[in-house]
């Protein structure tokens, strides 16, 4: 009998669902057995008479169809019963309230026009009916519910915890309760506020949030903890009570940080992914209008340069989304750039973009693109970023972000472009490798420029404004995809120095403060953005090796490399920078140049590197920026003659 039962139920929930009719039936069946069993109940005579039992049943059949009405009206049948919820039962109770309110008052119409042939259930039998009916609904649908939990339930399923008790905890809950494929089995709550303690919610105890809970997930056999996207922030500042957790070996899973939810609209459990050490960094969070953002930019003409990068490409995703009227997109990397044509077609296909594969050092080929297109605004990313690599290349250093970026602004002031946002780096503040230097020569040239344009000595309405700020999570080649690559293989993980910090920021969060300096500047700043606390890097390391779960990872202290240093600059001191009306966003005091001085260093400095002559173009940078000094470098020797001279 078990194996039978076993079988039916295994053939039932192999099933995505059972037609609705079947449902519909099951129903009228319920309403006909309640109807016969109320008829035994208050008119036990009509069983022992062929007629009256003949009238009788005529009743029960009418009743039974306006049943089957109400059932219509409610959608009782449409929901798939191993999903049953609350609203399932509401509904039940109220196609059934209504059938037997009907079903009475007929009863009544029926026996005052004095219809002999039809016999409907009166009042006592109504009410029997109606208790019967919407019990044996709710028996069946719960019933099956359980089954299918049961049927869900084995070995390879994993329990949790949900961290959170408000809306997100609860709708997070309800979506595990719902799980197509059972991954997952919800075995409490966490209240971060200590609210409902020792409570039951759903079905399932909550706990407090301590350092203890990692030993009691352990001890109960649950092995993850889902944190509801109402809480994240707070449940990034409990470091310690992550470590505890990340220590016993508990999955975290979170939202993803592009996602955003609004509140309401239900929350899948699917849209959880495990934890990444850039969650875990402490930082407060970024709070942008892009709504009004979006209104500058809806219908206006974008072009992105370095459009294929991780901060050019984090553009593309924003931007779009605001219904721009047309996207230039340029790039020299022709596969990342492929990528990046498949994402629009497939996510944006109504909007008109161009991915164009080529370098911004290509005047001709540019000015046709500007030419063409006449873009409202230019955002410029594409640059070349690594710091070891410029130090061994300042020549291309000078021709790719110092030529490159001058030929881009000098084409958006001739074509008339309204705002042209450079990308700039917090290795720009006092310079100490080639490629910060670099950078810093880019804005004075936009600054100089934004100048000459105010001053009337260049015709031109653009609008240049600057962008700094430091190292962006998960960007290519940064820190953590080569740690996580490490791990991957086995380890060692390799960290310059013990003492080594650097400033952090999510990559859409800076994108997004990019846009909003982008909007509030009027020409000639240079933002700055407040990266919030220091992170060690050796730190950084040893929780990434922790959240993977790998074993045996050692951690190899390499040594500075050419240009590093071991500290960056504090982008935004009091000393340094002016408020503006974002916190975040910070205006930085520098030293400003003269546009023709700017033209010309550019020049001088343009034809230095076509002789490839490492020190002499390094030592040309440096009498333009006279505060770039090189650290751990073979420059070195430069800073050191000018103190002797």
């Amino acid at each position: 009998m078990k194996g039978f039962i076993k079988n039916i139920t295994e053939w039932y929930f192999s099933k995505k669902a059972i037609p609705y009719w079947c449902i519909l039936l099951l129903d009228c069946f319920l309403v006909l057995i309640n109807g016969y069993i109320a008829l035994f109940l208050t008119r036990q005579q009509a069983f022992h008479n062929d007629i009256l039992f003949k009238t009788n049943s005529w009743g029960i059949l009418i009743t039974m169809f306006i049943y089957a009405v109400s059932f219509k009206l409610f959608h009782t049948y449409h929901g798939i019963v191993r999903y049953s919820t609350f609203h399932d039962l509401v509904n039940i109770s109220s196609s059934t309230t209504t059938a037997a309110i009907i079903s009475y008052g007929m009863s009544k119409m029926l026996r005052n026009i004095q219809v002999t042939a039809v016999a409907m259930p009166n009042f006592y039998g109504q009410f029997i009916m109606l208790v019967g009916v919407t019990m044996a609904m709710f028996i069946v649908r719960v019933a099956v519910k359980f089954m299918f939990e049961l049927s869900r339930t084995d070995a390879r399923t994993t329990n949790i915890f949900i961290y959170g008790v408000l809306e997100g905890g609860v709708s997070l809950a309800k979506s595990v309760f719902n799980q197509d494929v059972k991954k997952y089995t919800l075995k409490g709550f966490v209240s971060p506020s200590g609210d409902f303690v020792g409570q039951r919610l759903l079905g399932v105890r909550v706990y407090p949030e301590n350092l203890n809970l990692a030993n009691i997930m352990v001890e109960n056999d649950i092995h993850a903890i889902m944190v509801s996207p109402l809480q994240t922030d707070h449940f990034r500042e409990r470091q310690e009570f992550i470590t505890s957790l990340t220590d016993a070996g508990i999955k975290i899973m979170v939202m993803n940080q592009s996602e955003e939810w609004d509140g309401k609209s239900p929350l899948s459990h699917e849209r959880m992914r495990d934890i990444e050490i850039e969650d875990l960094l402490p930082r407060d969070k970024i709070e942008v209008d892009m709504d009004a953002i979006g209104q500058n930019l809806r219908r206006k003409r974008i072009l992105i340069t370095g459009a294929a990068g991780s901060i050019g490409g984090e553009m593309v995703r924003q931007i779009a989304k605001y219904n721009p009227a047309e996207m230039v997109l340029i790039d020299q990397a022709e596969t990342p750039m492929h990528d990046v044509r498949l994402f629009m077609a497939e996510r944006y296909p109504k909007i008109k973009c161009y991915t164009i594969v080529g370098s911004i050092t290509n005047k001709k080929f540019m000015e046709t693109i500007f030419e063409s297109h006449k873009p409202d605004y230019v955002l410029h990313a594409a640059a070349y970023k690594h710091v070891p690599m410029m130090e061994d290349n300042p020549a291309m250093a000078v021709q790719n972000n110092i030529a490159g970026t001058r030929v881009i602004a000098d084409l958006a002031v001739k074509y008339r472009t309204a705002k042209f946002v450079m990308i700039s780096t917090d290795k720009a503040v006092n310079p100490t490798n080639v490629m910060g230097c670099s950078k810093r020569i880019c804005e004075i040239y936009c600054q100089s420029l934004n100048q000459a344009i105010v001053d009337g000595k260049v015709d031109g309405i653009t609008q240049f404004v600057t962008t700094r700020f430091g190292n962006v999570l998960g960007s290519n080649g940064s820190v953590i995809p080569i740690f996580r690559e490490q791990i991957k293989n086995g380890g060692p993980i390799t960290v310059t120095d013990p003492e080594m910090v650097r400033y952090f920021m999510l990559i859409p969060e800076a994108c997004k403060l990019v846009l909003e300096a982008g909007t509030m500047g009027k020409g000639g700043e240079i933002y700055v953005f407040d990266m919030g606390k220091p992170v060690k890097i050796v730190n950084l390391a040893k929780r990434m090796i922790k959240l993977s779960g790998a074993k045996n990872i050692d951690i190899v202290f390499t040594g500075l490399r050419d240009g590093e240093k071991l500290y960056e600059e504090v982008l935004a001191s009091a000393e340094n920078t002016l408020p503006t009306d974002h916190p975040k966003i910070l205006r930085a005091k520098v030293r400003e140049y003269d546009y023709e001085t700017a033209v010309e260093n550019e020049e001088r400095l343009l034809k230095q590197s076509y002789t490839f002559d490492d020190m002499e173009i390094v030592r040309i940078m440096k009498e333009i920026v006279p505060e770039f000094k090189s650290n751990n470098s073979k420059y070195e020797v430069l800073d050191l003659k000018t103190v002797e001279a």
